[in-house]
């Protein structure tokens, strides 16, 4: 399996994370499976939303949009290509800004801690992470 795969299986994770969090917001789960109560506090702090929209959303289009550059690189005509593979350490590169940001506001805005907010900031990171080792690893244009 190689690094591409991986990060695709990280964005699946993370669909799949962003996705429950947003099921949570919208009123389809009565409460988080988290084990502490940092989650829901978490989701129904003010802080859960970014300019008017759901964080939990945006982490989902996020995680979407990733894999779909992850699965589009993996495409024979696009295997050698560097531009899916930069693209996708840049997006993840903002995502883990992002992530920082959000992070921030857990420890000292809101002061508690949602696990699945932890999950996908470690998902995201490693995502940013592979891309980059996958970018450098390409061979340049001469």
């Amino acid at each position: 399996m190689n690094r591409r795969m991986v990060v695709a299986l990280l964005c699946l994770a993370g669909i799949f994370i962003s996705a429950y969090l947003w099921m949570f917001k919208l009123g389809l789960l009565g409460t988080l499976a988290c084990g502490t109560g940092g989650c829901e506090t978490v989701q129904l702090s003010p802080q859960s939303r970014f300019l008017g929209i759901e964080v939990a959303l945006i982490g989902l289009v996020g995680y979407v949009v990733l894999f779909g550059l992850a699965m589009a690189s993996l495409q024979p005509g696009l295997a050698a290509a560097r531009w899916p593979v930069q693209l996708l350490a840049a997006l993840s590169g903002g995502a883990v800004l992002f992530t920082g940001y959000l992070k921030f506001l857990e420890f000292f805005v809101i002061h508690a801690i949602c696990r699945w907010c932890v999950a996908s900031a470690v998902i995201i990171a490693t995502v940013f992470v592979l891309s980059v080792l996958e970018a450098r690893a390409l061979p340049r244009k001469a």
